[in-house]
């Protein structure tokens, strides 16, 4: 195979540390480098600072999870290709030995130019593309909240158990809307409420 990339590096990124490989000219051979870093700030521009003091023009990782996302957007200003790389794609590559770390592996294959990157929309797309799905998930909430008040309102419901007499009694009680828009004088509250005799007479039926 044809070099493609002189200085390049592979990334096997996981939860709590990212193991980095470096591939470089070493005489008429290839030399490599590896070393693992931790996955906070610091030590993520610490990685950033490793790969430019080797000149590594050429960045891997593997799309493992989420946890490629912070090494990515640290790590995206600071290398000139930084490619993020499908894992079933690096699966499909025949030829890797079975004692090859995974970061010296993908270095390989980025060295050679036997992957292709994914595309990573820009930084603006996705502070937009952010920005809809929470617009999505406040608006989700807000039709389950009012499904759940439609099929559940605030007013009194007969209990299951309840007897004919107070589930008749109950059919004409007088729901709160119906106080709140009257006035609060006696007489309004007997015009609004039913005959007490209406109530017995339910009850006498049953």
């Amino acid at each position: 195979m044809d070099e493609v990339v002189e200085f390049c590096a592979g990334l096997d990124v996981h939860r709590d540390t990212v193991v980095a490989t470096v591939r470089f000219p070493q005489g008429r051979q290839r030399g490599s480098e590896t070393k693992t870093f931790g996955t906070d700030t610091a030590e993520l521009v610490a990685l950033g600072d490793w790969l430019i003091s080797h000149q590594v023009t050429r960045v891997g990782l593997e799309s493992t999870g989420v946890y490629w996302k912070p090494v990515f957007y640290l790590l995206e200003d600071r290398i000139e290709q930084l490619w993020l790389l499908n894992a079933q794609h690096l699966k499909n590559v025949p030829g890797r030995k079975t004692d090859v770390v995974d970061s010296a592996w993908i270095a390989q294959l980025v060295e050679h130019g036997l992957v292709r990157p994914s595309f990573v929309p820009s930084p603006p797309i996705r502070e937009l593309r952010d920005f809809t799905r929470h617009r999505r998930v406040l608006s989700e909430e807000r039709t389950r909240m009012v499904l759940d008040g439609a099929v559940h309102p605030s007013r009194f419901q007969p209990h299951p158990v309840s007897s004919p007499c107070q589930c008749a009694a109950s059919s004409v009680a007088i729901s709160p809307s119906r106080w709140r828009a009257r006035s609060r004088s006696p007489r309004s509250i007997a015009r609004t409420a039913s005959p007490p005799k209406l109530v017995a007479r339910s009850c006498s039926a049953m």
